[in-house]
């Protein structure tokens, strides 16, 4: 049987060159020695501007891990937070490796999986944030139970990372196999758009909660509101308002930028949104950062003091219901004893 030629250009760009028995001549190569088309990248990687988002994730990681030590309020939000930078920072440092030689596999595996699914560890974060802000509004505004924004979409953004991570995966190992990425690629688009896809349902919802809790208070008043002490002067802070903005802005940066990433992705690795580094930067690096510092600034921890410790937490519900059976049972105790009491009164009598 004849063997067969292995032709480079009609594989994607993820496939191992090295494969198949195919003489990898790019292997020694430099910018003054091949053609920038030839390398993983058709441009020129910047790192001075891969080199600042780099620092700035570096430091929203710092701000991230300061407020949970200093405030140890908000473990699952500071989890997730945690988990996206880290990632982030890891797709950065692929991209300043490649930087260093655009003809090494590893760097390019780095960033594209990395930067990928981290975003998704961020829309979790900012998932869990809605429940405390319906509870310091109050419950009566939702159309919902508070419970229910955690239950309906951290599973979806669970369901869309396993997606990402394990698209990314096949992606990464049939690159380094010499075989078609094109089957990890899909599944990896697939949670990408499923991210989408719960993003704008996400949005919609919180935009609908806005639009009730002011038509109820217009109608009713402060009445509407919940009138807690702690939650009126929770809502009347400056940080409150900030963290609010802020959250409105990550959200709509996430979103943008997975849809973004949906239509790169989609086009496969040799499309032209791919090709534009400025689009990548502007789409992927801007929103993504701007979102992590936004959330640093006005950190919920920070920006709810108190509010953290009551409804809204992960936890927070099973923890009221053990403290009513704990109540409840007390009380039961208490008046068995005052009954016993009244027997012994009685029969003394």
């Amino acid at each position: 049987m004849a063997s067969q030629s292995f032709d480079l250009s009609s594989l994607p760009i993820l496939v191992s060159r090295a494969s198949n028995g195919y003489v990898d001549q790019y292997i020694n190569c430099t910018i003054e020695t091949c053609a920038i088309d030839t390398s993983y990248y058709y441009y020129r990687v910047s790192l001075p501007a891969n080199a600042t988002f780099l620092a700035l994730f570096s430091i929203s990681l710092i701000a991230f891990i300061a407020t949970y030590a200093f405030t140890r309020r908000g473990w699952a939000f500071f989890f997730a937070m945690f988990a996206g930078v880290v990632l982030e920072i890891i797709g950065y440092i692929g991209r300043v490796m490649s930087w260093k030689n655009q003809w090494n596999q590893p760097g390019f595996v780095m960033q594209i999986v990395c930067l990928t699914i981290a975003p998704a560890f961020m829309a979790g974060g900012i998932y869990l944030c809605l429940r405390r802000i319906v509870y310091a509004f109050g419950p009566e505004n939702s159309r919902i139970r508070p419970e229910s924004y955690t239950r309906i979409f951290i599973p979806c953004d669970l369901l869309s990372l396993i997606l990402q991570a394990a698209g990314g995966g096949l992606a990464s190992s049939a690159g380094y196999s010499g075989t078609s990425p094109i089957t990890g690629d899909d599944i990896m688009v697939a949670g990408l758009a499923f991210q989408v896809f719960t993003l704008a349902i996400f949005m919609a919802l919180c935009l609908d909660f806005a639009l009730c809790t002011r038509r109820r208070f217009n109608a009713l008043g402060d009445s509407a509101l919940d009138q807690n002490p702690m939650y009126v002067k929770l809502r009347g802070s400056w940080r409150f308002k900030g963290f609010i903005g802020a959250l409105c802005l990550a959200t709509v940066c996430i979103f943008w930028r997975s849809v973004y990433r949906v239509a790169e992705l989609a086009e496969g690795w040799q499309g032209h949104l791919i090709r534009e580094q400025n689009l990548f930067i502007a789409f992927e690096g801007v929103m993504v950062v701007v979102a992590c510092l936004a959330l640093s600034v006005f950190h919920p921890a920070v920006c709810f003091g108190e509010g953290m410790a009551g409804k809204g937490g992960v936890g927070s519900g099973r923890k009221e219901r053990r403290e009513a059976e704990k109540e409840a049972e007390n009380e039961g105790q208490t008046m068995s004893a005052s009954t016993s009491t009244s027997d012994v009164d009685r029969s003394v009598v």
